[in-house]
């Protein structure tokens, strides 16, 4: 089977202190042969970025997350900036976007920190990470203002005409382990007919476990059983799968990874 890239992976996060080496060294043995690891506010990047360096499977990505608008302040735009421009190992500017699950969510500042953070991938013409919940709409009014490199919206849960319009601003869309659930009719209806090019694989790994791992910490190691179900879902090749979501992941992150 070719290598595959898992492209959203919380590596870093405290969960895999007492395992992470074994979880990497179980991974490259699967064939996981690359893995991005974003981060979601400024006093992640430095453990992420540092994380990347000691491993040269991992990548890292940087940026501010919308869940967590009541740590990000003001200077962390600049920062991020100034950042990126010190830290040309980072192949992303992620994970950011919009989240309106919640009724409380300060929507204004979401749409601050994403507009501002777009402008940044614009001028660097770096790809961008996007966690999109309730807010695909939004999301693409934002997109369409800037001249951007594309980039992957992560966890895709929106519609087929959304997908399309994500398609032609150069985006990819990543599926994992919620494909594995057999009553994910939607996802998994999305997953069967957009077309190959568009997919890449992810597990946002710790959280969102797959069907066999409900309820337990989700791992990078699981990438296989999102990509066997893909194969089962479009009756394609599990060799077939492998080979062009990698090669979709390659393009987006334009052979830095």
């Amino acid at each position: 089977m070719p290598d595959i890239i898992d492209t959203h992976c919380h590596l870093d996060d405290p969960r895999f202190n007492d395992d992470r080496e074994s979880v990497l060294l179980n991974c490259r043995a699967l064939g996981i042969a690359k893995i991005v690891v974003p981060s979601i506010h400024r006093q992640n990047w430095d453990q992420v970025l540092e994380l990347c360096k000691n491993d040269q499977a991992l990548f890292p990505a940087v940026g501010l997350h919308p869940m967590f608008t009541d740590q990000h302040r003001a200077t962390d735009i600049e920062d991020l900036l100034h950042y990126l421009q010190d830290n040309n190992e980072v192949v992303a500017i992620g994970e950011i976007g919009l989240d309106f699950y919640h009724k409380d969510s300060d929507r204004d500042k979401q749409i601050y920190y994403l507009d501002q953070q777009l402008s940044i991938a614009e001028k660097l013409q770096l790809p961008v990470l996007l966690h999109v919940r309730k807010a695909h709409a939004d999301v693409l009014t934002l997109l369409k203002k800037y001249r951007l490199c594309g980039g992957i919206a992560h966890a895709f849960n929106g519609s087929n005409e959304q997908a399309q319009e994500y398609i032609k601003l150069g985006f990819k869309l990543g599926f994992g382990g919620v494909l594995t659930y057999e009553g994910s009719s939607k996802i998994r209806r999305l997953a069967k007919e957009l077309p190959l090019s568009a997919i890449v694989l992810e597990t946002d790994a710790p959280d969102m476990p797959g069907a066999a791992h409900r309820g337990q910490r989700n791992s990078p190691e699981y990438l296989i059983e999102a990509l066997s179900t893909l194969a089962e879902i479009r009756g394609e090749s599990v060799d077939e799968i492998a080979s062009q979501t990698t090669l979709n992941a390659q393009q987006i992150f334009k052979g830095a990874i």
